[in-house]
C-alpha cells in the first residue's frame, strides 16, 4: 500500500480556488487514482498557491510524512533541454533547472531551490506552465469555449515544452477572447478545462507530462 503526494504550483490563494484545481487534477488522473485505490493506496494533489508555497510544503512533507511518496509539480517557467534518452538523467535535469539562482531569458531570477537531499525523480515540471497541457487538446477547448473559438489561434507545433510560455499565453488569449466566457484566466477557466481535457493528447504532445505519468505508474505498484 503505497500513499502519494503531490504538491502543486497553483490553484489561487482560496480553499475553494485550491479544492477546484485539485479536483480538476483528480480528474486529469483519474486512472491513475482508481489504480492507487485498487491496490488500497492513495494518490492525493495538494494544490498550494504560488510555487514557493509549494517547494515549502513538500519539503516539509518529506521531513513530517517521510512515509508518504511526496512529490512536486511546478512550471519549468523558462525553456529546458529536450527528454533525453534516460529518464534519470532527465530528473536530474529537473532538479537542475529548479536549483538554477541566475535569470533565464524572460525571467529575472531563477529559483535558486535547495534540492540536494531529494530525490530527483520525484520532481517533476509543467513544461513552460500548465497551459501546455491545455493547449494540447483543441477539441476539449472548442467544446468549453463554444462560439467565436479560434482554434487557428493556437500554437502549431507537435511538441508544447518547446513553445515560450509568453507565446503560449498570448496565442491562447487570441483564441479565446472573442467566446461567451471571455479570454481564458487560470483561476476563472484552468480547473474547468482540467476536468475535459484528454490526457493521452498531452502526453502526445508534452513529453514530460508523459514523464510523469510513468512515475505515478511506477509509485503505485511499488
Amino acid at each position: 500500500m503505497t500513499e502519494i503526494a503531490v504538491y502543486i504550483e497553483g490553484g489561487g490563494n482560496t480553499a475553494e480556488q485550491k479544492a477546484e484545481l485539485r479536483q480538476g487534477f483528480d480528474a486529469l488522473f483519474a486512472n491513475e487514482k482508481s489504480k492507487s485505490r485498487e491496490k488500497r493506496g492513495s494518490l492525493k494533489f495538494v494544490c498550494c498557491g504560488g510555487r514557493q508555497q509549494a517547494y515549502d510544503a513538500f519539503i516539509n512533507s518529506l521531513t513530517v510524512n517521510p512515509k508518504t511518496m511526496n512529490a512536486l509539480l511546478v512550471d519549468s517557467e523558462t525553456p529546458i533541454s529536450p527528454v533525453p534518452q534516460n529518464k534519470v538523467e532527465d530528473a536530474k535535469a529537473r532538479v537542475a533547472h529548479l536549483k538554477q539562482k541566475d535569470g533565464t531569458a524572460g525571467r529575472g531570477q531563477g529559483d535558486g531551490w535547495e534540492l540536494r537531499n531529494v530525490p530527483p525523480e520525484r520532481v517533476h515540471l509543467m513544461v513552460q506552465c500548465m497551459e501546455a497541457w491545455i493547449v494540447a487538446d483543441p477539441d476539449a477547448l472548442e467544446t468549453f469555449y463554444k462560439q467565436n473559438f479560434k482554434r487557428e489561434s493556437l500554437p502549431k507545433r507537435s511538441d508544447l515544452e518547446q513553445e515560450p510560455k509568453a507565446d503560449l499565453y498570448e496565442k491562447l488569449r487570441n483564441a479565446t477572447k472573442e467566446t461567451t466566457k471571455g479570454e481564458y484566466g487560470k483561476i476563472k477557466h484552468a480547473s474547468k478545462l482540467l476536468l475535459i481535457i484528454d490526457p493521452e493528447k498531452i502526453a502526445n504532445r508534452c513529453s514530460r507530462f508523459s514523464l510523469f505519468r510513468e512515475w505515478l505508474a511506477e509509485a503505485i505498484d511499488s
